[in-house]
């Protein structure tokens, strides 16, 4: 496997690797992660799990070239504002994501995926992805990093991933950019009522009650006890799994 990045390549070497090969683009976001945790929580992890599955596909013989673009860091944050954040909205970051998407296939990219690290920009990058397939001769991805996994981890705790600047982050950050988490992290008190954002009383139903992020403090659980034995064992399995839908969207797209 030949993995470039686009901001150190040619366009002689782009343009060759457009029409053969898949462009990535890791997004994130710029937004507070309670006490304990930088800014760019979100667009370090994207990058660090995509680092990661890249090298993982590195051994691989069959794997096509992969060109990662640099990572977008601004995400729609408008929850976060309460605290500090740097927020596009809705619109902007999906115009942002149509002329990114539209150069790469006017540079001659016919294969793209989006690697997503940030909840609030989900439902947006999808939406982007499906109006891009639309317009342009394409075939395009997106996924958000936590939603992929080997699933052989037993560091999981399915109750409390991805959340925000609890356990599961905070658990990736130990391992991934130790230096860069506030320590010791402080327990977070009991909430109540519990916050509906994070556990909707009925499964399906997506609910927000104004005011809840900043009534709980910025976190949705306690990340007292993240370890960075249990982060690495989550960064592997995000990374094996991520290079798994690599592979499966290569060989699909062929």
């Amino acid at each position: 496997m030949i993995h470039r990045k686009l901001a150190e390549s040619t366009w002689q070497e782009v343009r060759a690797a457009g029409a053969r090969g898949i462009a990535l683009l890791p997004i994130g976001s710029q937004e507070q992660h309670a006490a304990h945790l930088p800014m760019g929580t979100d667009t370090l992890l994207a990058e660090a799990v995509l680092d990661r599955a890249t090298a993982l596909l590195a051994q691989d013989d069959g794997t096509p070239e992969l060109v990662r673009l640099p990572a977008l860091p601004f995400g729609h944050s408008p929850h976060h504002l309460f605290a500090a954040a740097v927020s596009l909205g809705a619109a902007t970051l999906g115009a942002v994501l149509d002329d990114v998407l539209d150069s790469l296939a006017t540079s001659g990219y016919r294969r793209v995926m989006v690697v997503n690290g940030h909840g609030g920009n989900d439902e947006i990058m999808r939406l982007a992805v499906k109006r891009f397939a639309l317009r342009r001769d394409v075939t395009a991805a997106a996924c958000s990093y936590w939603t992929v996994t080997s699933g052989e981890d037993d560091a999981e705790r399915p109750e409390v991933t991805p959340g925000h600047a609890g356990w599961f982050e905070t658990s990736l950050m130990l391992a991934a950019h130790p230096h860069l988490v506030r320590t010791p992290v402080p327990p977070r008190p009991p909430v109540e009522p519990p916050p509906l954002f994070d556990n909707p009383p009925c499964p399906g139903l997506t609910v927000e009650r104004h005011g809840e992020w900043a009534r709980v403090g910025g976190a949705t659980d306690d990340a007292s006890s993240a370890d960075a034995a249990r982060g690495h064992r989550l960064l592997e399995a995000r990374a094996a799994g991520l290079a798994h839908v690599i592979r499966a969207f290569d060989a699909a797209t062929r």
